[in-house]
């Protein structure tokens, strides 16, 4: 059997690897994309993104009929969780969605090939039993689970974030290890729908990556919603016995060992690249010391003809990075300049309220010892967020101090994840504070709020 020929075999099909193969496809290339599972989508669309935020969605709805529509003036008789519904709901939004990107490999001409690729060798990949010709490579193959020393996932008991999206009952208590995006977001959910949850983390605050203040005020916000934080605190130890696990935990600063009993455990530690069986070794293709796929500008890796994006590349583990590098390498391939700016990558934390960032946070920027100056207002100032009741947070703005560009923007409150989208576009065209601050914004709407924290940088804030 003669083997096929393709311009591009694109190994992983999640959202770096499909939206590659999509981009390519568009610029006349003919495509192979090659995925392990049944359904593409990558781990953020099976067990990831989309199904921690449809249960996010559904735990506050449930939240919201036992805790809120009473002050809307809404009464309603015994609420009652209906676990298995609103698991096959989340069910249902995966299967939808993993439907419509094999209609885009279709709509693209995209052949797709189920199965484990390996690189077999110059312009080879195989795949079973079959080896495809490929003018160029590219390695979208994302993440998989960190482990924790001392504690084994067994997906029952300890569980993965894919095991805790699955649960068939609500636990009694949850312990996640992790005070990460994952962690809080998962945690957040089964907290809403009646667990005890305790955070254990090694640092001494939460989400590391994001402006130490507002990660200080989402820490106060969420201990208000139930959630308990041990910081400081490195597991040891995880033993499981019928119906519950007990964690060691060892303060990192030194002192006695204490113990945690939790129903299940959640590890939530972070992503390490997934590498495993790709053939790079034998391939010739350079890893980093930390084990991600050394690349250069253009996403080439050591070899030529073979390509990296995503995760497994390192940088922000997040699936628009991944998309936007999928596109850029496409361009690349068909003689176009592809770019990804880094420095407008949006991150954001789906919990209540939500977190999201853009650029550098205030951390930073003193370690690059730049001048600059702070514009902050808080939603409780906000008349449309009065009127929804969600005022809890703030929005704060970065600005260079000589120049007054944006160099980051960080906003804690309600549809923060939809509202840095304006600040990330500030961010790509180098606008500064000011052209945020001179731009009409709707009222009533929660975006004020980011104008008015552009105000305020200014020292000229109109309603604070």
């Amino acid at each position: 059997m003669a083997s096929e020929s393709f311009d591009l075999v694109v190994i992983g099909g999640g959202p770096g690897g499909y939206v590659a193969a999509i981009r390519a496809a568009q610029l006349g290339q003919t495509v192979a994309l090659i995925e392990k599972r049944s359904a593409l989508g990558g781990t953020c669309l099976n067990v990831g993104c989309i199904p921690s935020k449809a249960l996010l969605q559904s735990s506050h709805h449930y939240e919201a009929a036992r805790h809120e529509f009473a002050q809307h003036g809404i009464k309603v008789g015994s609420v009652e969780l209906d676990l298995a519904a609103l698991m096959a709901r989340k069910d249902k939004v995966v299967g939808e969605l993993t439907k419509g990107i094999d209609g885009l490999m279709k709509k693209n001409k995209i052949v797709r090939k189920q199965g484990a690729g390996r690189i077999a060798g110059l312009g080879k990949v195989a795949v079973g039993d079959e080896v495809l010709n490929a003018k160029a490579i590219l390695i979208a193959t994302g993440s998989e689970v960190t482990p924790l020393q001392g504690v084994t996932i067994d997906e029952k008991q300890i569980v993965s974030s894919t095991g805790a999206l699955a649960l068939s009952r609500v636990p009694k208590c949850l312990a996640v290890i992790g005070a990460g995006v994952i962690g809080l977001e998962l945690g957040s959910v089964w907290r809403r729908l009646g667990s005890q949850v305790t955070v254990v983390e090694f640092l001494d605050r939460i989400l590391p990556p994001f402006d130490a203040e507002i990660a200080k005020q989402a820490e106060r916000l969420l201990a208000r919603q139930g959630l308990a934080f041990k910081l400081g605190l490195k597991v040891t130890a995880a033993k499981a016995a019928k119906g519950a696990v007990a964690l060691t935990l060892e303060p990192v600063a030194g002192g006695a060992a204490q113990t945690l009993e939790a129903e299940i455990v959640l590890v939530a530690i972070g992503r390490k690249p997934y590498v495993e069986g790709l053939g790079l070794e034998t391939a010739g293709v350079k890893l980093t010391p930390k084990g991600f796929v050394e690349v250069d500008r253009h996403f080439c890796t050591s070899q030529p003809g073979i390509y990296a994006i995503g995760d497994v590349i390192g940088g922000a583990m997040l699936a628009h990075k991944a998309e936007d590098e999928g596109v850029a390498v496409a361009e690349i391939l068909a003689g176009k300049p592809g770019h990804v700016n880094y420095d407008a990558i949006p991150n954001v934390v789906y919990t209540s309220p939500e977190i999201a960032s853009v650029g550098l946070n205030e951390e930073q920027v003193k370690a690059k010892g730049i001048a600059y100056k702070t514009g902050k207002f808080p939603f409780a100032a906000n008349g449309r967020a009065r009127a929804n009741a969600e005022t809890d947070g703030f929005v704060k703005i970065l600005a260079d101090a000589r120049t007054d560009k944006v160099l980051g923007v960080h906003i804690l409150g309600p549809s923060a994840g939809d509202l840095i989208s304006e600040a990330v576009l500030a961010m790509e065209f180098g606008a500064s504070a000011e052209d945020i601050a001179r731009t009409c914004h709707a009222h009533p709407a929660l975006g004020e709020a980011l104008k008015e924290a552009a105000l305020a940088a200014d020292g000229r804030v109109l309603h604070l």
